[in-house]
């Protein structure tokens, strides 16, 4: 699903404006950067939870040419999907009815 579909099905089901489910989204998302950039963990209780994990430093190697780069630490987003996500997800469905062969 892209964002621009995300935004559609927001604008459906609260019959707002694309403009202002736009909004909403952009404003969501921006809130979401600014607490991980802060620091915070972000928890959406039923959903799962963003935050932030430090990579150190390292040497990495260029793949065409085999020279050594250094890599430098970084910050690296992670989001853990909730107990009730992995359950809705893996809900296992009944097997369908069979059909009679044909001919």
């Amino acid at each position: 699903m892209t964002k621009a579909e995300f935004v559609a099905r927001i604008a459906t089901h609260t019959q707002l404006p694309v403009q202002q489910a736009t909004a909403v989204v952009a404003v969501f998302v921006q809130c979401i950067i600014e607490a991980l950039r802060s620091g915070d963990k972000v928890e959406l209780r039923g959903f799962g939870s963003f935050r932030c994990r430090h990579r150190r430093p390292r040497t990495g190697r260029n793949p065409k040419t085999g020279v050594a780069v250094q890599v430098p630490a970084q910050r690296i987003p992670v989001f853990k999907a909730s107990r009730a996500v992995h359950e809705r997800l893996n809900v296992i469905a009944p097997d369908p009815p069979e059909r009679p062969a044909v001919g």
